[in-house]
């Protein structure tokens, strides 16, 4: 035997090595795997959450070295504020346009994309690109969209006819133009994510039970609302579920438009929370602010993963 042939051999009798043991190990390894996550989650949300928490029940302020305890008084302080009701209201009235809006287009954007058809890559680029593109940069080209003299939106209505001569909307400048075109912004941002997670339920539907209705007689209006839409009713609420989180905790599409005008009447809780905490100094009222967040979003979420599961389940 030569000496590659014994060290060929002396390696297959010999035990397996460290990585070897370890990946082939389930109780280390599902903890490894679940490390970076678990760091990430507590470096970046559970550090943060948990500083707001304790900021909220003091009277720090930007740049104040002491702080003291101060117990609720925070919270009392917005509770008593018309800026919060009127924030909250926009805030649960923004989302609930918006989502609807995105519920009933990314469904059809998904079903028209779940057919074969020439260009459908180019198509799905396309539909893809509100969510690749940077928020900041697409609110801004927005900004740019609603402008009060350069709105390519009202130039295009008055070449067309649409618009008169004495006709020109100030889209960030009236209230309900203004809050309408942060809904607009909002559908554009998360229109592509809800569409690619029903696309997704869409595809994992076996062919064979469209077939079998279709040999049934049923239309494509029946076999959408008795086949598809119960079985990707689970993971549609998911892409609700999302949305819901990305819009109710949104801050930039509302300051980049808007920043809360004119008059408080887009303020949402999210910059109302910026401008009493960062901009305003009072880091706690605006920590204060933020948390109210929390429970709206938690409940929202047990609601959801709970229907979810239940209609997965049936």
């Amino acid at each position: 035997m030569t000496s590659e042939a014994a060290a060929l051999a002396g390696k297959e009798h010999s035990g397996p090595g460290f990585w070897s043991s370890f990946a082939d190990n389930e109780r280390w390894l599902w903890p490894a795997m679940l490390a970076p996550a678990v760091l990430y989650i507590v470096l970046l949300v559970g550090f943060p959450f948990f500083l707001s928490i304790y900021y909220s029940f003091t009277d720090v302020t930007v740049g104040g070295r002491d702080l003291h305890f101060v117990g609720l008084q925070n919270f009392n302080r917005i509770l008593e504020s018309s800026t919060f009701w009127l924030a909250l209201k926009n805030t649960i009235i923004l989302t609930v346009i918006s989502q609807v809006c995105i519920l009933v287009m990314a469904s059809i954007l998904a079903q028209a994309l779940s057919v074969n058809f020439r260009g459908k890559w180019l198509v799905r680029l396309l539909i893809l690109l509100p969510w690749v593109a940077p928020i900041a940069l697409g609110s801004i080209g927005w900004l740019w969209i609603f402008d009060s003299i350069y709105s390519v939106i009202n130039w295009t209505g008055r070449a067309i006819g649409i618009l008169g001569p004495n006709d020109w909307p100030i889209w960030l400048g009236q209230p309900n133009l203004a809050m309408a075109s942060i809904i607009i912004v909002q559908i554009w941002r998360i229109l592509p994510l809800a569409t690619v997670i029903i696309l997704a339920g869409l595809t994992s539907i076996p062919q064979d039970l469209h077939d079998a209705a279709a040999v049934d007689g049923a239309g494509p209006f029946r076999r959408y609302f008795q086949i598809t839409a119960p079985l990707i009713r689970p993971i549609t609420l998911v892409a609700v579920l999302f949305g819901i989180i990305f819009t109710f905790t949104d801050l930039i599409v509302v300051f980049v438009l808007t920043r809360g005008g004119p008059y408080d009447q887009t303020q949402v809780l999210a910059t109302w929370a910026y401008f009493t905490g960062i901009q305003g100094g009072d880091l706690a009222g605006g920590a204060a602010i933020s948390l109210f967040l929390f429970p709206v979003l938690v409940a929202v979420a047990i609601i959801f993963l709970r229907f979810a599961r239940r209609t997965e389940v049936l």
